[in-house]
């Protein structure tokens, strides 16, 4: 599974030129992609009326099967979002990430505009060419950011809309692929890297005590 490191989040979100209307507006976008993890059909369809920025500022969406869910916003996201909000001034219904013509982003306009930031980004964080980066892995990102941050699978579960908890199990895998690399390059010198096997003749052993 691919996910982005906090180094590569922020060469992500610092690659939109914010002297222009459409880089401010994508640079909105990918902040609260990865704050969130909504998923690409859930961002292009937000509207103006789905952010709220009050007390218990949120955003919500109708996701996967048409079922509503609303996503907490911190306070880097809320401040985005107001400059954003402020500077579109559509109605309610209209598109909170809209094209030149008003109409919403589609899916493939929005690939397309993360490959040719993710290109730029690589320039000050290197290890971005060796990812393929597409919404879904923002979306893998926000979920390992919530695990580190100690939430509970089931938790992120109903953060990103999954119908089963046990789909957010892979992320918990990932993070222990992660500290066993880790782990295997504290190892010391002359020792083979990876986890201890056991024996059968021990495993029998532990199983009689």
């Amino acid at each position: 599974m691919t996910f982005l490191t906090e180094e590569e989040i922020d060469a992500l979100l610092a690659a939109p030129d914010r002297s222009n209307r459409t880089g401010r507006r994508d640079a909105a976008l990918f902040a609260l992609a990865v704050q969130t993890g909504l998923r690409a059909s859930e961002l292009i369809g937000l509207s103006c009326a789905d952010v709220h920025l009050g007390p218990g500022a949120h955003v919500s969406c109708n996701g996967k099967g048409r079922k509503q869910r609303i996503t907490p916003l911190t306070k880097g996201s809320v401040a985005i979002l107001r400059a954003w909000l402020a500077e579109c001034a559509g109605p309610p219904e209209a598109p909170l990430f809209p094209m030149q013509t008003g109409r919403a982003l589609s899916r493939d306009a929005l690939e397309h505009r993360l490959a040719k930031y993710v290109q730029k980004a690589t320039a000050d964080c290197p290890s971005l060419a060796q990812k393929t980066v597409t919404m879904h892995v923002l979306r893998h990102s926000a979920a390992m950011r919530l695990l580190r941050a100690g939430i509970d699978t089931s938790v992120i579960a109903l953060w990103l809309g999954h119908e089963q908890i046990e789909t957010s199990q892979i992320y918990l895998h990932a993070d222990l692929d992660i500290k066993q690399r880790a782990l295997d390059k504290t190892a010391p010198i002359n020792t083979k890297p990876g986890r201890f096997r056991p024996t059968d003749k021990l495993l029998a052993f532990l199983e009689a005590l």
